[in-house]
């Protein structure tokens, strides 16, 4: 009887757990330009009666596609994609009411910042205009330095629409915070730097860089926990590579494709690991406007399990609840996120037909 009682208390537990898992908290990074959508949004989401709060709104910036949250919650950092003025923003973050204050800004000095990432002492932005990397300083109240290093990629590759000069579209930080990896769709290369965090001028220093599939054109990665593994999707032809990655250098392991279908324009897009890593997701905008699932295995190489339409057009950025239950797909031209149950088991993908109705989502990020 008391192995009964204990084994249902585990169960209530667990159910209880489960239940409060869907509530969620998030923001959302948009385009301003079009005139559908004022600049960051914060949500609360509640899956167990789909009421969908919005908290708060944060104007002033444009297009601010792109966010990232410190670790703490405090502080939040957007691209601002303005042509005249490209720079990136820094807020601080009241992650109780959802509220944005903006603290300052700090010019790219290169056009199209599109994606930004953060560290204790830095923050870093790729500029896809400009075809660099820019580097900037944290202050100790969160707000940003001027530009401390300018990183100018130079190059091209085949694909001469798309690859007549650089096009740095994402900077991301190894688990073990040693090594920064950029990816540069215009020169299909992906390049790793030594992050030096102490130093005010070189603050990233080259260390490898791998040629990938030419006219791929590599857009966003993502790494395993262990950092030996980087996951990456190319924006051109829908390409996914596996690179592995030790002390810095890169070799690649595989490439497999998004591309299932005939006769498609293929816009790869966002990639991401569930957190137990069993199964990876990317997203293909163009017109094929889908997400595919990968089975990993043991030895971090994929294979295909399945692909469904992602209910929207334009799919750039999703994200993956905290709990690995659900996924939210932005998608930039439909104006909605569209979100998915995920089989923890199987990886598959099921539409719950829930959505978030707002302007141009383009950035997920759960807090």
């Amino acid at each position: 009887m008391k192995k009964q009682l204990i084994f249902l208390v585990l169960i209530m537990i667990v159910f209880n757990l489960t239940a409060q898992n869907q509530n969620y908290k998030l923001l959302i990074g948009t385009y301003t330009n079009a005139g559908k959508s004022q600049g960051i949004y914060s949500y609360d989401v509640d899956m167990k009666t789909g009421v969908f709060l919005q908290k708060s709104v944060t104007s002033g910036v444009t297009d601010p596609s792109f966010l990232a949250i410190t670790p703490d919650k405090k502080f939040v950092y957007s691209v601002n994609e303005s042509t005249n003025g490209s720079a990136a923003v820094a807020f601080s973050f009241n992650k109780q009411t959802g509220k944005l204050t903006k603290l300052n800004s700090s010019l790219t000095k290169s056009g199209g910042p599109c994606y930004i990432s953060v560290t204790d002492k830095n923050v870093f932005t790729a500029n896809y205009g400009g075809g660099s990397i820019s580097v900037f300083g944290r202050n100790s109240d969160g707000s940003l330095s001027k530009e401390l290093q300018l990183i100018q990629h130079i190059g091209k590759s085949i694909n001469t629409e798309r690859q007549n000069e650089p096009h740095v579209h994402q900077v991301i930080l190894s688990p073990d915070k040693k090594y920064m990896v950029t990816n540069d769709l215009g020169t299909d290369k992906v390049t790793v730097y030594k992050y030096n965090p102490a130093s005010k001028k070189e603050i990233l220093i080259p260390f490898d860089s791998l040629t990938v599939k030419l006219g791929s054109g590599p857009r966003h990665a993502t790494f395993s926990k262990d950092g030996k593994k980087l996951y990456l999707v190319h924006e051109i032809d829908g390409t996914v590579s596996v690179l592995g990655m030790n002390d810095g250098t890169l070799n690649l392991l595989q490439e497999t494709s998004l591309v299932r279908k005939d006769k498609i324009i293929n816009r790869g897009a966002e990639i991401e690991l569930s957190a137990d890593e069993k199964f990876l997701y990317a997203t293909n905008r163009g017109t094929a406007n889908d997400i595919t699932c990968f089975s990993v295995g043991s030895d971090g190489k994929l294979t295909f399990k399945q692909q469904v339409s992602t209910g929207g057009d334009g799919p750039r950025n999703f994200a993956i609840t905290p709990d690995d239950q659900y996924i939210f797909v932005a998608h930039q031209n439909s104006d909605n996120i569209v979100i998915f149950k995920r089989d923890l088991q199987s990886g598959w993908l099921t539409d719950t037909g829930k959505r978030i109705n707002v302007g141009a989502p383009v950035c997920l990020v759960f807090y």
